[in-house]
């Protein structure tokens, strides 16, 4: 499995959460109303691309549980993202252990002093989990035809209450996960939850850091 439990796997695990925290992390005013005509724009996965493709930096909170099945309580972790367009994301782990994930360009760090690890992971050397990143960072961009071409993409709800769907469509992406379920309120992301193929499933929310 791609995301087992070494430490390089479970970064490789986290460079997909990293990605998605930072969509969530990415909110923006949303408009309800066209620019030129002043007519109603109807809330549709188009315009949601539109508008979380419209951030340049962000920073938000995050705590994520990860419920295992062969645990009766979720493990749980919080930090900090970070998200500098177009391709610079963060993520610090401040509880339970320090570890910070910082992707620049194709390039993953992961870093842990408790552990003493520091590994850069180069994406194009892995290429499964390259897609994951593309896949997600596409979201960041609001490109929907390259999101498109590795998901099956599904918005549901309306503009202030909605959830994205993405179902993998490459087999090796099917090994891990099934789907991803992204959810918030107008162009505010408040929970990502990852069901992976095995049962296990992990979710983060989001708090947004600042005014």
């Amino acid at each position: 499995m791609i995301f087992g439990g070494s430490p390089l796997a479970r970064g490789a695990r986290a460079a997909l959460w990293l990605l998605a925290a930072a969509c969530a992390s990415a909110a923006v005013a949303a408009e309800t109303n066209d620019p030129v005509t002043n007519d109603p724009v109807a809330w549709d996965v188009q315009r949601l691309m539109r508008e979380l493709g419209q951030v340049k930096t962000a920073n938000a909170r995050f705590l994520e549980r990860r419920h295992l099945a062969l645990l009766t309580a979720p493990l749980e972790s919080s930090g900090n993202l970070v998200y500098v367009a177009p391709d610079r994301l963060e993520k610090h782990t401040l509880r339970p252990r320090p570890e910070s994930l910082v992707l620049v360009r194709e390039e993953l760090t992961i870093e842990s002093k408790d552990r003493n690890l520091r590994r850069t992971l180069v994406l194009q050397d892995h290429p499964v989990i390259w897609a994951f990143v593309e896949s997600i960072r596409s979201t960041l961009a609001g490109d929907l035809p390259t999101l498109s071409r590795f998901y099956q993409v599904g918005l549901d709800g309306g503009e202030r209450r909605w959830r994205l769907t993405l179902k993998p469509n490459e087999p090796r992406m099917q090994d891990v996960v099934s789907e991803i379920r992204i959810s918030g309120d107008r162009s505010w992301i408040n929970a990502i939850e990852m069901i992976e193929t095995g049962g296990d499933r992990s979710v983060m929310t989001i708090t947004k850091d600042g005014p």
